[in-house]
């Protein structure tokens, strides 16, 4: 057969195959990706893919208001609890209603009374949104179960117990020994370091905080707060209200703290 004839027939077979995608298959992950601000929570992150898929199916998320509680000083411990969005304040009660914040809870923060929870005791303290908050809640019997299946886990939630204990004995500390203008520099610059945003004022603090909210914070009254606050805006070491307080000088406001 002429050889013409013979390229012609092939190329008439060849034309008739289907046309192979020019588009790259996707790229396989290595395990089920994170939902939506869950990226930033240290205890998920160190979990296999399949071990974070099914600690993922047993949370629950639900959302509350400021004024809501998420749980009261005396609740059962039923759950662990992640903060996904927003912020909340952790404090106990005196019984003539005086409130003294033992700690503000950040996105990825873990948080039940830790303690009180392997005890199998009740809520010390009482937990509530200072904004419209997003949290996560997972019984306990649960989250002890992923501790037993993951080693990593059980020493992360170690580290996070110590860090804990770390700074109740610095809180100690600084309400018995320093000085009312120290502990208030203290909270501001540990806030600018956890949430601050820098701009060209500074690092403004992302989380709002009231007046008395700084006071039940540090142990003082909201006056001492409010005249400590106009030395540090003279000082010019920070600015702004309260509410929208920006630090200017983060290295003298830890070095108040310290001396």
């Amino acid at each position: 057969m002429n050889s013409s004839i013979i390229l012609e027939l092939e190329y008439a077979r060849l034309s008739k195959l289907p046309k192979k995608s020019s588009k790259q298959p996707p790229a396989e992950q290595s395990g089920p990706a994170f939902p939506a601000g869950l990226n930033q929570i240290p205890l998920l992150q160190i979990l296999s893919a399949q071990d974070r898929q099914k600690v993922l199916g047993e949370m629950m998320e639900t959302r509350y208001g400021k004024g809501q509680y998420i749980f009261r000083e005396g609740d059962p411990t039923e759950y662990f609890h992640i903060v996904k969005e927003g912020t909340v304040k952790c404090f106990k009660s005196s019984p003539g209603g005086k409130e003294c914040m033992l700690k503000v809870l950040m996105p990825g923060d873990l948080f039940c009374c830790d303690a009180a929870t392997f005890d199998g005791a009740y809520h010390p303290g009482t937990a509530q949104p200072m904004s419209e908050v997003s949290v996560l809640r997972m019984r306990k019997e649960a989250y002890f179960d992923m501790l037993r299946r993951n080693p990593d886990a059980a020493m992360e939630v170690i580290r996070h117990l110590g860090h804990r204990l770390n700074e109740a004995q610095e809180k100690a500390k600084i309400l018995a020994l320093d000085r009312a203008d120290q502990r208030l520099a203290s909270l501001l610059a540990s806030l600018a370091e956890r949430t601050g945003l820098r701009g060209p004022q500074g690092i403004r603090l992302s989380v709002r905080l009231t007046r008395q909210d700084m006071a039940d914070m540090v142990g003082v009254t909201t006056e001492t707060v409010i005249r400590i606050l106009a030395r540090f805006e003279r000082d010019r070491l920070v600015s702004g209200t309260a509410s929208h307080l920006v630090v200017r000088d983060l290295p003298r406001l830890k070095l108040l703290a310290s001396t």
